[in-house]
């Protein structure tokens, strides 16, 4: 796409222009004043840090430091001008200043804001505008609501504090995947997850397996320390997100990383111990007798002792983390600093990650006009694996505990050392003590991410923004089984190697101008345009039947290479027009234009419009004036309407037939693919409509957020099966739809407030309805849960389709002649017994019927405060693939087997079930206390009386279930879009208690 490069090197030239354009415009004669006061807490009167002061319509402004205080020079005309004072949960205060003499004096108390409606948000990467002219729904998280709740990455943290995201951890490893969903799924063969944007730099969240550890694969958020975030804005609704275009269809997250304030240099240094825990073991089987063979006839036993193997592979872990970050400045000169260490063991044994970070953040106003602001952020982390889930390959330490025979010791021989075989000898899998000891599975990542935004302001209310933003990540994996060892397939020993070399640049440049036009009408128009690109370069050599003193892939008898290159390029403009009516009703208007070289010329170029409206109904007088305005102070009713696009269902090049090099007889030659290729493949398009209310009661202490939504995805891409004549196998084709309906409810609340006690409480339901229509065939099945999950005409995407229980008449259980369960068949003969073959069903939907969260804050003096959150999922089915194979005869680890050695069933009886897929679906709904801390400043002499913070937290501390698994918040599958809750021996989620200290100097 050699237009799209060329086009990015014009775009110097472009902002050359502005610039000279924006030195030229003359300004009028200034003076210097400076305007100084503290900000504080209208309830308590602590100061508030952090608080932005600034002079309303101009780049001009400040922050507060440690005390309160600010200070904020300016070069102005003599006059009188508006002053803003904004805090996150604050209401904003704007104050008239007349600047007549050297000196102001501005004295501000804020009272905190239930509803948030002057919070001032970020849409269109840049431009900020404030809830109130918003007819979508955006959530914000401050950093405040991220801390105390001993989480190592930021999605991790977010899991019950946004209203329509369900965000569930799908894996118990120190950094394992999140899944992050915003308003149900969009798409079926490619990624849900939202866009991710740090500092207007969109960012790679992408979960590469390089090397098979048995499904479960990181997600790159890990890199980011959640330590430096200030904020983070979540918009859910296409309406939103409309103006991101092809990248936004699964919703945005906006991550803004602290920065520096004016005064003197602030340090803070932060510390924390943490312990992880197995929080609840699964039943095993303890019955001290086995049968000799699985002859049903044959019911003799002999003595066995009963080894629990879940001692021997789960540990009580440790883990640290230090952060220390320094910020200050002038007026004019800001930075942030900041360096960060976590390291943490995982419950499974031998297994850690860690990771260290650095963030460099500098803001320079240069000029009236201009201001320069860059940042840059190095990750590197590394971690120990093991193999666990049984996705994929057979060599996992928790894979072979479900597989083996506990009353076989599972130690080495004390001679030889060599590991004994837990599995049948049919059916062969690792010993897990094996796996745990001798396996040697790593990951590291290195990453950079840098930022840089030329922000002008060459007249008033004329903002212009340019954005480079760069994210360049390196992956490096490897994997090494050594010879003589319990595996099925690499006896001879296994070593792989590979890496994966991400780089997405993102160019943006974004305009608005505000403008009032009389006292009653205000318009801003918004324009802008994006040049990206994304280039991805893998590689890796397998190696088997090793060198006995080798780990090197290269030194295995069977090689095999692999080698991978991509690049997309996107760009795209946008417009944008709000017009604010007599500072209550607002009304929004946008057209996205976007090119994808992933798709061919006749469907390269989309168009996503945008509109939406908010009415401020408690602003008009009629509201004040009545009994209405003292019960219902504020009333806010929004609607919007819009379109977005996705390109994660297609890669770079999947609109070829992509042939494949191949060596025959020494020559290089090209063999056919399977999947043939279509041109005319166009972008997934969401089309949503959203309406709802704000709504404050009880003297704005209580307040009220609800969005009712209707989401529906049409032209999805999935593979279609093509005739054998056609010589390929399946052809990606637009077809297929799919809907989100869902409601989201947020209720907010201080039930109790005093100058001594503050309780805020938080309440958060959310429902989504997701349905699949017209896929081809009504069917189409998922690898990843091992063919038994679905996405079905008229259900719920991910549905669990599989065999269920023969049924007669009246819903009891039809058993054969040998007295035991069997699966519904196609048709009956003539005794009235299932024949014709086995006939798959819908037996379980994983996705919740609601999710919700419970959050209470309580604020006792000005020294203790207590915070716990319960999280709720409920509905929702879980396909518990691991205790289907710990029950069956062949293995018979776990405690259901017990029923059949004691005789309270026939033997047999688990060979029948085993089949039977209906019987291994459990109801997977949970209240879990997530998040639970207690924060106490001790102030001392020594530490000139600034607070050193203690604070005890704990996470994931108890889960209320009737799960017959580790946890019912799992997947094995890892992030998959289609395959939800499939637990198949995936490490459960650990049980975090953490101990920390905090102090700022």
């Amino acid at each position: 796409m050699k237009k799209v490069l060329q086009t990015f090197r014009r775009w110097p030239q472009l902002l050359a222009v502005i610039a000279i354009m924006c030195c030229q415009i003359a300004t009028a004669q200034t003076s210097r004043y400076t305007i100084k006061g503290v900000i504080t807490d209208a309830r308590n009167k602590e100061p508030l840090i952090g608080a932005a002061v600034r002079i309303t319509g101009t780049n001009q402004g400040t922050s507060t430091d440690v005390n309160g205080a600010f200070s904020l020079n300016l070069d102005l005309s003599q006059g009188s001008y508006p002053v803003a004072i904004t805090y996150a949960g604050y209401k904003t205060v704007t104050r008239t200043v007349m600047l007549n003499q050297s000196v102001v004096t501005l004295n501000v108390e804020m009272s905190e804001d239930a509803l948030n409606l002057d919070e001032v948000v970020v849409t269109g990467t840049t431009v900020a505008t404030s809830k109130r002219q918003l007819g979508n729904a955006i959530s914000t998280v401050s950093a405040k609501e991220l801390e105390g709740g001993a989480a190592t990455s930021i999605d991790q943290a977010l899991a019950g504090k946004v209203s329509g995201a369900q965000i569930s951890q799908n894996s118990g490893n120190p950094a394992g995947g999140i899944s992050v969903r915003l308003r149900g799924n969009s798409t079926i063969s490619g990624s849900s997850d939202p866009l991710y944007i740090v500092d207007g730099v969109i960012i790679n969240n992408s979960s590469a397996e390089l090397v098979d550890l048995g499904g479960y694969t990181q997600n790159r958020l890990v890199d980011i320390n959640p330590a430096d975030i200030d904020r983070i804005e979540i918009i859910k609704g296409a309406a939103g997100a409309a103006i991101y275009g092809s990248r936004a269809s699964n919703g945005v997250v906006q991550i803004f990383t602290k920065k520096g304030k004016s005064g003197a240099p602030v340090v803070n240094v932060s510390t924390q111990f943490r312990s992880n825990s197995l929080r609840k073991k699964v039943e095993y089987n303890e019955y001290p007798f086995r049968f000799i063979n699985t002859t049903a006839a044959d019911k003799t036993q002999v003595p066995v002792t009963r080894y629990d193997l879940q001692d021997e592979i789960f540990e009580t872990a440790y883990g640290s983390e230090t952060n220390v970050s320094v910020s200050g400045g002038s007026d004019n000169s800001q930075y942030y600093a900041s360096a960060g260490y976590l390291g943490n063991d995982g419950i499974i044994k031998n297994t850690d990650f860690k990771r260290a970070t650095t963030r460099l953040r500098l803001d320079q106003r240069i000029n009236d006009v201009f201001k320069l602001s860059t940042g840059l952020s190095y990750t590197r982390s590394t971690s120990s694996e093991l193999p666990n889930g049984g996705i994929n390959s057979a060599w996992g330490a928790l894979t072979g505990f479900i597989f083996g025979n506990n009353f076989i010791n599972p130690q080495p021989d004390a001679t030889t050392g060599v590991y004994p075989a837990l599995a049948p000898s049919f059916l062969l899998r690792t010993n897990p003590l094996e796996a745990i000891n001798r396996f040697d599975f790593d990951q590291q990542t290195n990453r950079l991410i840098g930022d840089i935004t030329l922000s002008a302001e060459p007249v008033k209310n004329l903002s212009i923004n340019y954005t480079l933003g760069v994210d360049n990540a390196t992956q490096l994996a490897t994997a090494f089984i050594p010879i003589g060892n319990t595996t099925p397939e690499n006896t001879t020993g296994y070593a792989r190697k590979a890496d994966r070399i991400s780089l997405l640049l993102n160019n943006d440049l974004n305009m608005a101008y505000r403008a009032k036009v009389g006292s009653w009408l205000e318009s801003t128009t918004s324009l802008g345009g994006t040049l990206q690109t994304e280039r991805i370069n893998s590689t890796s050599i397998t190696g088997r039947q090793l060198s006995p003193a080798s780990q090197s892939a290269s030194s295995g008898a069977s090689i095999v290479t692999g080698d991978a290159n991509s690049t997309l390029n996107i760009q795209g403009f946008y417009v944008q027009q709000t017009f604010g009516i007599a500072n209550r009703l607002y009304l929004t208007g946008a057209i996205r234009r976007d090119g994808s070289s992933s798709f061919g010329e006749a469907n390269r170029w989309q168009t996503y419009p945008k509109l939406s409206g908010s009415y401020i109904i408690s602003e008009e007088g009629f509201w004040k004036e009545s009994s209405l305005g003292s019960v219902i102070p504020s009333l806010k009713i929004r609607a919007s309407y819009g379109q977005s696009g996705n390109l994660t269902a297609i890669g770079a090049y999947d609109r070829f037939s992509n042939y494949l090099n191949v060596s025959l007889a020494g020559l290089p030659g090209l063999s056919a693919p399977t999947q043939f290729g279509n041109a005319d493949v166009k972008p997934e398009r969401q089309t949503e409509k959203e309406i709802g209310l704000d709504a404050s009661f009880l003297k704005d202490r209580l307040g009220l957020e609800v969005s009712v939504y209707d989401k529906g995805v049409q032209d999805l891409l999935l593979p279609v099966t093509l005739r054998p004549s056609t010589g390929y196998l399946t052809q990606f084709q637009n077809i297929g739809n799919m809907t989100n309906k869902g409601l989201e409810v947020m209720l907010r609340g201080v039930p109790v407030q005093s100058s001594n006690f503050k309780w805020n409480s938080t309440l958060i339901f959310s429902k989504v309805k997701n349905r699949v229509t017209d896929v081809p065939g009504g069917v189409v099945t998922f690898p990843g849960g091992f063919g038994q999950v679905a996405a079905v005409n008229g259900y719920a995407l991910g549905a669990f389709y599989a065999t269920a229980f023969a049924r007669d008449a009246s819903g009891n259980k039809l058993l054969n002649v040998a007295g035991f369960p069997q699966p519904e068949q196609k048709s009956r003969n003539s005794a009235g017994q299932p024949t014709g073959g086995n006939q798959p069903r819908v037996i379980g939907d994983p996705n919740p019927d609601w999710t919700g969260s419970f959050t209470n804050e309580f604020s006792i003096g000005k020294n203790l405060s207590l915070r716990m959150q319960w999280d709720a999922s409920y509905g929702n089915d879980v396909f518990n693939f691991t205790r289907r194979v710990g029950n069956r005869d062949f293995y018979g680890g776990l405690k259901g087997y017990e029923d059949e050695l004691r005789g309270t069933v026939p033997k047999g009886t688990s060979a029948a079930l085993f089949g039977i897929m209906e019987n291994w679906i459990e109801d997977g709904s949970y209240l879990k206390f997530r998040e639970l801390s207690a924060t106490y400043d001790i102030r001392l002499k020594a530490l000139n009386n600034k607070p050193l913070r203690i604070t005890v937290s704990g996470r994931n501390l108890l889960s209320i279930d009737k799960y017959k698994g580790w946890d019912p918040e799992t997947n094995a599958a890892g992030q998959s879009t289609a395959v939800r809750g499939f637990d198949f021996v995936e490490v459960p989620i650990p049980r975090t208690i953490a101990v920390g200290l905090n102090y700022t100097f």
